[in-house]
């Protein structure tokens, strides 16, 4: 029987972030992990020789800077290198370009329409306003406002601080905003289909929702506050795959004594008198811990790991209605050469990027019917990389790797699990799509992974396959997530913590639910938090 401080159930990056603060505070933390590796959603895998997979993520931007510096990232391996932009390919032949640089991104929109190019301005500038009112709220812990402590009173003041600095018709903007969906937000800047359709990307990625549906401008936003070696709005490759960014967390933690202990799956959370007392692995074997912190999603938690007779009736009330429906799947991809895009200029940047092949948010919008009626999407929204062109490591000389994140797919098809012949249909609508924009695509296919909802579940523990672990609409924000009066990493039961993107701020490679549930431990176990620097306005 191990006994430890401090034991954080699951592996993935949030897990490892609260477990690297609790061991530099001077804790003796344990993780556990049911697979054979650490990583969760952020993990690079060769599953056919030659070839290293980002499974599940497979680009970097949130992740905090913060957290790199206080956990000396970037000496323990982790390098992000940003790439320059990316294109939607028409289905004229023509193509939207994307680009980093805001004056080169403004002339792209130019070729298409002048009016759209001017109107750029005006939406970035009222997009970084929003940035600068939410990005400093990602790293506070979110206040409970009935609760009437005097920090929850300090948080409120300063929510309130940071509202009253927009002018009253800014407030309404940011209010009307919060609540939009995000092709009513673009209609008032941009008349063209494809500008539309790649802006709006942002705001479905994830997310079971359509571009029509209300709320989707802020799931954009959640998408627009990240950073790459200080170039703020950056998206990144992590050298090495996403499992880097774990990899790089992991050495951190085990080079100030931490332990990890894979295959090792947690099946209870052992409670006593109202306080954890450790967990129950798969094994039978029992770890004991005076703090036990869940990485894993608010539902996993407590309606599986958790008896629920511990816990307050109102509170399961909840957690069983938060919403988690997974609307995501993926399909990496070895290829044995580049793939070609005539739509694209010879030697374009773009390739480097993200590459679409939806052009306007009706199909994004018809692609989401489909989803609501229990089908993938037969013209689904692609987010299509190819990293090897920067990140050489992940293939051999000369071979390159397509990671497709794939809109919509949902959790089960029309009410019953995946099969295998489904799985290999779905697989084909995205190879289709594909290779219609280019020739000769299927030739250079040497092996597929494919991901739906149903895998993400089994083997990563997201419950329905949602990445955010858990919507990101206004209901489930701030103090709402993922339960009210619960926003504060704290559960019912003493000694029972939460880490993971179901608590405030949320999904995506960012690192914050991780470093805020490990500084309202430190908070409670009274020990200063020497460990972590100040957060501060990338924006």
């Amino acid at each position: 029987m191990q006994k430890c401080d401090a034991l954080i159930v699951g592996g993935g990056h949030n897990g490892l972030v609260t477990a690297c603060y609790l061991q530099r505070a001077g804790l003796d933390v344990v993780v556990v992990e049911k697979n054979g590796w650490v990583g969760g959603a952020a993990t690079s895998r060769e599953l056919t020789p030659g070839f290293l997979y980002s499974n599940c993520s497979y680009v970097c931007s949130l992740f905090r800077p913060e957290i790199m510096r206080d956990l000396e990232l970037p000496r323990h391996g982790l390098q992000v290198v940003a790439y320059e932009g990316g294109a939607v390919l028409t289905r004229d032949g023509d193509y939207l370009a994307s680009y980093r640089d805001h004056d080169s991104h403004r002339r792209e929109f130019a070729r298409y329409s002048k009016r759209d190019a001017e109107a750029y301005d005006r939406y970035a500038r009222d997009v970084t306003r929003q940035c600068r009112f939410i990005q400093p709220l990602l790293m506070r812990t979110a206040p409970d406002p009935f609760g009437f402590r005097p920090r929850d009173l300090s948080e409120l003041l300063y929510l309130a601080k940071k509202f009253g600095e927009f002018s009253p018709s800014e407030m309404a903007v940011t209010l009307r905003f919060w609540t939009m969906s995000i092709s009513d937000f673009l209609d008032e800047y941009f008349e063209t289909d494809v500008i539309k359709a790649y802006l709006a990307i942002s705001g479905i990625i994830g997310t079971a929702l359509g571009p029509m549906s209300p709320g989707t401008a802020y799931v954009l936003l959640h998408h627009y506050m990240g950073e790459v070696d200080g170039s703020v709005g950056a998206w990144g490759y992590a050298r090495g795959g996403m499992g880097a960014v774990t990899q790089a967390l992991s050495r951190s933690f085990q080079s100030v004594g931490g332990t990890i202990r894979t295959d090792a799956e947690v099946v209870k959370i052992l409670s006593r008198g109202g306080r954890t007392t450790g967990v129950v692995l798969a094994s039978g074997e029992e770890v004991h811990a005076g703090l036990v912190v869940s990485n894993a999603d608010v539902k996993r938690t407590f309606l599986s790991l958790v008896d629920e007779a511990n816990l307050p009736e109102d509170f399961v009330h909840r957690v069983k209605h938060f919403k988690m429906r997974g609307s995501s799947g993926k399909v990496n991809i070895a290829l044995d050469s580049l793939p070609e895009f005539p739509a694209l200029p010879h030697g374009s940047t773009c390739i480097r990027g993200d590459l679409h092949f939806t052009d306007s948010i009706e199909r994004m919008e018809r692609a989401y019917d489909d989803w609501k009626a229990g089908r993938w999407s037969a013209d689904p929204m692609l987010d299509t990389m190819i990293p090897t062109p920067l990140d050489p490591t992940m293939t051999s000389p000369g071979k390159h790797f397509m990671s497709c994140f794939v809109q919509y797919c949902p959790p089960k098809v029309e009410g019953r699990d995946w099969t295998d012949a489904d799985r290999d249909a779905f697989a084909e609508t995205v190879i289709s799509q594909i290779a219609d924009y280019s020739p000769g695509f299927r030739d250079r296919i040497v092996h597929m992974e494919v991901r739906t909802p149903q895998e993400l579940e089994n083997e990563v523990g997201l419950t329905e396959g949602n990445i955010f672990q858990g919507e990101l609409t206004f209901d489930q924000l701030l103090f709402n997530r993922p339960v009210p009066g619960y926003a504060q990493y704290r559960s019912p039961i003493a000694g029972l913590y939460m880490c993971g993107s179901s608590t405030h701020p949320g999904g995506g490679v960012m690192g914050a639910p991780g470093r805020n549930a490990a500084m309202e431990i430190l908070r409670d176990l009274k020990r200063s938090p020497e460990q972590m620097s100040k957060a501060h306005d990338v924006i």
